[in-house]
């Protein structure tokens, strides 16, 4: 188990599937999470990836979350739809709203879509890159459980709360980023963690509220917003986006739900849609998309600069060629799950 091995993407999806099965999920969950998953191997973001697979069966197994609830949509107004989660993870609910929220942007100019009940231990991207291939622009927000401190404080209160934005390009792939409030997400901590590395200085502070390198340390600590207030600033708007607006928890509240402490946070998610030829007054969408690739073109000018995602889509091209590499700790957990490889 010590030696390289390497998985096309296909492998990786029914592997995941397959665990997934194994552990209790019915098949329409167990393909929209294997779906998200190998999108994350696909764009070499791991912690988003296999490695999350403990975190879905040990949310399962404790009964604090379901393998099999069909998400319920609701028709709020014409621009706003939500979706029960019924306890269910969110990739389902988020394949079954696509279609309508995109409707609704396109009829109304900008649509909305709360997502209520969901456990979400996944990434934002693959939501507001669907609706930006689609011509549209996105936001994406969720809150977490308690890992962070507020600016100038010591003990856990914000979850890393990530935004993403996606935006249309005329001849390409969408622009999107996916980024924490925090100096880093919970899974790059837990995979420096598993790998024996240690953090950059800025990330989390230990339990005595020092500043610490030691994974260990930070994870019983508090993470560290980007920027100081900047950052803390942004936790709390989503919080209050992802938990109250929709009529959901705040991340302290997700964390006093999760009582066998899975790191699997249940809450909500915001997702905003927009029509940019419904919000100019000349509704011409190439000119709009025309004029952002002005501003693109200027950051690229620039020496050392290159734009959101732009990574991701090279690490995308090279994983469909050259396939996932799986880690040793990974195989171990997989074998611990069931899946000897």
């Amino acid at each position: 188990m010590t030696d390289p091995l390497i998985l096309t993407l296909d492998e990786v999806r029914g592997l995941a599937e397959r665990v997934l099965r194994r552990h209790g999920f019915g098949e329409a969950h167990a393909g929209a999470i294997a779906r998200t998953l190998t999108a994350a191997e696909r764009d070499e973001c791991h912690h988003h990836g296999l490695f999350r697979l403990p975190f879905y069966v040990a949310a399962l197994k404790s009964g604090q979350a379901s393998g099999d609830a069909e998400p319920v949509v609701d028709d709020l107004a014409p621009g706003a739809l939500r979706i029960d989660a019924r306890l269910g993870f969110a990739p389902l609910a988020l394949e079954r709203g696509e279609e309508a929220l995109a409707a609704r942007a396109a009829s109304q100019g900008i649509a909305a879509l709360a997502i209520n009940n969901a456990n979400n231990v996944g990434p934002l991207w693959p939501e507001v890159e669907a609706l930006a291939s689609r011509g549209l622009v996105a936001f994406a927000f969720t809150s977490a459980i308690p890992y962070v401190a507020p600016a100038g404080g010591t003990k856990p209160l914000f979850g890393t709360n990530p935004m993403a934005f996606g935006w249309p390009r005329p001849d390409g792939p969408p622009l999107v980023f996916d980024q924490a409030s925090s100096a880093s997400a919970r899974g790059e901590i837990q995979i420096r963690l598993r790998d024996g590395k240690t953090l950059p200085e800025g990330w989390a502070i230990g339990p005595d509220g020092e500043p610490t390198t030691d994974p260990k340390e930070a994870l019983a600590g508090a993470q560290l917003p980007f920027g100081g207030a900047k950052g803390s600033s942004i936790a709390l708007m989503i919080e209050l986006l992802a938990g109250p607006l929709i009529g959901d928890v705040l991340s302290f509240e997700a964390g006093e739900r999760d009582k066998a402490g899975t790191g699997s946070p249940c809450g909500g998610e915001l997702i905003l849609a927009m029509d940019p030829a419904r919000l100019s007054a000349g509704g011409d969408r190439a000119a709009q998309l025309a004029h952002g690739e002005r501003l693109f073109r200027r950051i690229l000018d620039q020496d050392g600069t290159r734009l959101p995602s732009e990574r991701r889509y090279a690490a995308r091209l090279r994983t469909a060629r050259e396939g996932v590499r799986i880690a040793p700790a990974l195989r171990q957990t997989l074998a611990s799950l069931g899946e000897e490889i």
